[in-house]
């Protein structure tokens, strides 16, 4: 099984990608088109350099790579991907042949978070316009409904969360899965050290956050924005 687990920025993809990576029988791989995004818009993210050096410019190879065998012949392949690294002139048939699911938070959150790291970001930079796109294409080419996972639902019941998962991934559930060492992994991409120091500390998933936010006009207007597409995923989520 290749699960592509499709995200946006500043969601709780990488502790995802821990839960699973601590199966004995998945192998993951880390947000596999950075580099191809990187070089080709030319935005100036913390360590693009080495980020490009370390995956290369041509989506293509990588494409082949997240449907062919399995690293270490695993049993499963888990991809964490980063929906605004899906460029409109890269090919969308290769994802037709994996088991695609997709990992939403709120808009407000999402660019309050993204803010903090990166200051002023666009609707782009959000990935939520990208997003839906690539989820209304799974369901063109498949004539399935893929999951959708909301992050917040997730938060507050974790272990009940990932057992539904499981099951609709007919795959059983793994009480490895929720919790993990603390620590950097072999399989964090490059860029881990200017984005995951909060994933590098946990052992676990992060209780859920409700507090108030306050943003300024600019970033309520991009989650403004992002609202439409996050309420047309937001009615198709897992609830338990």
């Amino acid at each position: 099984m290749r699960i592509a687990m499709w995200s946006g920025p500043r969601n709780i993809s990488t502790a995802m990608m821990r839960a699973f990576e601590n199966r004995p029988d998945t192998e993951v791989w880390d947000e596999p088109f950075y580099g191809p995004y990187l070089y080709k818009t030319g935005l100036d993210h913390p360590g693009a350099e080495e980020v490009i050096a370390d995956q290369g410019t041509d989506w293509e190879p990588i494409a082949e790579k997240c449907v062919g065998g399995t690293p270490n012949g695993a049993p499963i392949f888990y991809q964490k991907h980063m929906t605004m690294h899906m460029l409109p002139h890269m090919g969308r048939e290769w994802i037709r042949h994996l088991t695609n699911c997709f990992l939403i938070r709120e808009p407000e959150r999402v660019a309050a978070s993204y803010n903090a790291v990166r200051e002023r970001p666009s609707l782009e930079d959000l990935g939520f316009v990208q997003q839906a796109e690539l989820f209304d294409y799974v369901i063109k080419v498949t004539g399935t409904l893929p999951m959708v996972i909301d992050s917040r639902d997730f938060l507050f019941a974790p272990e009940e969360m990932l057992i539904a998962m499981c099951a609709q991934l007919g795959i059983p559930y793994r009480t490895d899965m929720i919790a993990w060492p603390e620590g950097q992994r072999e399989s964090d991409g490059v860029w881990g050290k200017h984005w995951y120091d909060s994933v590098w500390r946990s052992t676990g998933f992060a209780p859920a956050n409700d507090r108030p936010l306050s943003l300024s006009a600019e970033l309520k207007a991009v989650a403004k924005e992002a609202t439409p597409y996050y309420e047309m995923m937001y009615q198709h989520r897992i609830t338990i």
